[in-house]
Order: structure tokens, then C-alpha cells, then sequence
């Protein structure tokens, strides 16, 4: 598990470092530009490629998971907002700031981080559990709740209107990518432009990491970095041992099963957090510490649960 972990925290040891050593060298603009980069192309790029490699149809064998995978997601998020919703009510320190808190408190990293890992944790025939946990995340969470709740908060408050928030959320990129990407399955590309859209996840992946290292060094001490210890716990510790006692209690679920929903659920806070953030001008400082906290959380964590619940 340690090379696993060394190989799958390689690129964003890598990425993060560089983004921390050079972000005094580079011009202000620089990341918010390369966040809404992100946003507009590299992300939706991203689900474009793993909408079009998902065989989600060809899990015929597990007549649990179609249906299970996708509530176990929406049940996990919506754990997530109730505790977010508490800790707001009960601390008001987090009250200037509550869209980067919720954003940093239920949007988990399942594609760069979960996915990379699963393989190695879980067998073959539980895999599907954890590609189909990611794909439901990715297309609510970070592009349907995240943009709900970015654009609501929105330093702007130009789109605060349920209407408004509708047409941001079906004008997302990312989800259109995905729809797209899905029905073209069975389009066979020239070989030249899937190697391209293969390469091109590397790109976004380390784009990602590095924008994260710039804010990183954008930080002011200690006092930026304190306010992260909530989410990042509520993200890595609690809501996956809800998930885990859930499913066992609830659903009978057991194994590698539902292992793979526990490691999902409980994958650190997400780099899409961050692209909303750099997109609708939210607090970018508490959604960066919050990824390195809850990565770091997450080498503390696996042990565990694969001893609980594996």
C-alpha cells in the first residue's frame, strides 16, 4: 500500500512543489486565469475522456451497483451539507466564507486521487462500485452542487435567483463534456486524437496540482491554514465512517464492496474546489489548505478503514 500511495501522491508532490517554488516569479493574473482554464477546458476535457472509457454497461454481473454506487454518492454529499450546514450554524467563524467551507467539506478528489488508488485497495469485480461512486461525484458534486452553491455565494451576487443558479449549473462545461463524451462511446476517433485526449489528462492533472501549490504559497501562515482542520476532517473522517456504517447497517453491504464507497467517500477535498473558487472569486485560501490537510489526513485514514471495513 506504501508504493501504491507513493506512486498515486508522485504527481501531486511533483506538481505542488513546483506551483509553491515559482509562484513569486509569475504575474498575478496568471492563476486565475489557468483556474478558469480549468474550468472551461481542462476539466471538461478531463470528464469528456472518462465518460467515453466508463463501460457502465458492462457491469451486468454486479446487479447492485447500477443503482446502489449512485444513491450511496448522492447520500454521502447530501451527509456532507447537513454537517456543513451544523458547524456554520454553531461557528460563526466560518460564517464570512461559507461557500469555500462547503466546497471544501463535500467535494472529494475521486477522480485524480480515488481512482488512482482503488485498484490497488479493492479487487477486480468491486472496481465498478468505485469508477461509478466517482462519475456520479464528479457530474453532481463539483459541477451541479459545487456550482449551486459557488454561484449563490459568489462575490458578485448577481446570481443569487433560482433561475439564475439553474442556467449556471446547464451551462456548466464539464456537464455537457460528460453528456457528450457518453454518447460517443462507440465513435472510434483517428489514433492521433485519443492519444491526444490521453495526454491531455496528464496536463490537466498536473495544471491542477499546480495552481494549488501557487495558492499554497499565497498563504498567510498558520491563520490561513487553521480554519482547514474542520473541513478536512468532516471530509475524510466523518462522512466516510457514516458511509461505512451505513452501508453495513442499512444496505448489507460487506468486502471490497463497500470498501470501494468508504474510500471514495472519503477521498480528500477536491482541486475542483478550487477552479470554482478561482471561477466565481470565493475564498481561494481555505479550499487550498484544506487539500493538503485532508491529503495528509488521508495516509493517516486508509489504514483504517481497510481495517474496518475492508
Amino acid at each position: 500500500m506504501t508504493e501504491t500511495l507513493f506512486h498515486a501522491y508522485m504527481p501531486l508532490i511533483l506538481w505542488t512543489s513546483l506551483g509553491l517554488s515559482i509562484c513569486r516569479f509569475l504575474p498575478q493574473w496568471l492563476p486565475r486565469f489557468l483556474g478558469r482554464g480549468l474550468y472551461w477546458v481542462g476539466v471538461p476535457l478531463e470528464l469528456f475522456v472518462l465518460a467515453r472509457q466508463s463501460q457502465l454497461g458492462n457491469f451486468n454481473h454486479d446487479i447492485g451497483l447500477p443503482l446502489l454506487a449512485p444513491i450511496i454518492t448522492l447520500g454521502s454529499l447530501a451527509l456532507g451539507l447537513m454537517l456543513v450546514l451544523l458547524v456554520l450554524w454553531r461557528f460563526k467563524a466560518y460564517s464570512h466564507n461559507p461557500a469555500s467551507f462547503i466546497l471544501a467539506a463535500i467535494l472529494g478528489n475521486t477522480g485524480f486521487v480515488g481512482l488512482a488508488i482503488a485498484p490497488f485497495l479493492i479487487n477486480s469485480e468491486a472496481l465498478g462500485w468505485a469508477v461509478l461512486y466517482s462519475v456520479t461525484h464528479n457530474v453532481i458534486g463539483p459541477y451541479g452542487l459545487g456550482v449551486v452553491v459557488a454561484s449563490y455565494f459568489s462575490q458578485s451576487k448577481s446570481s443569487t435567483s433560482w433561475w439564475m443558479q439553474l442556467r449556471e449549473v446547464l451551462t456548466v462545461p464539464s456537464l455537457w463534456a460528460f453528456i457528450v463524451g457518453m454518447l460517443t462511446q462507440k465513435v472510434q476517433f483517428p489514433q492521433t486524437i485519443e492519444s491526444g485526449l490521453q495526454g491531455s489528462i496528464g496536463i490537466v492533472i498536473a495544471s491542477a496540482f499546480l495552481l494549488t501549490g501557487i495558492r499554497l504559497a499565497q498563504l498567510r501562515g498558520w491563520k490561513s491554514i487553521k480554519p482547514a482542520f474542520i473541513p478536512a476532517i468532516i471530509k475524510v473522517c466523518i462522512i466516510p465512517l457514516f458511509v461505512g456504517l451505513a452501508t453495513t447497517w442499512l444496505l448489507g453491504l460487506s468486502g471490497d464492496q463497500r470498501l470501494a464507497m468508504v474510500l471514495m467517500s472519503g477521498m480528500p477535498s477536491a482541486f475542483a474546489g478550487l477552479i470554482l473558487a478561482e471561477e466565481y472569486n470565493l475564498d481561494r485560501d481555505l479550499i487550498a489548505s484544506s487539500i493538503i490537510i485532508s491529503t495528509l489526513l488521508l495516509l493517516l485514514m486508509l489504514p483504517l478503514w481497510i481495517l474496518m471495513f475492508g
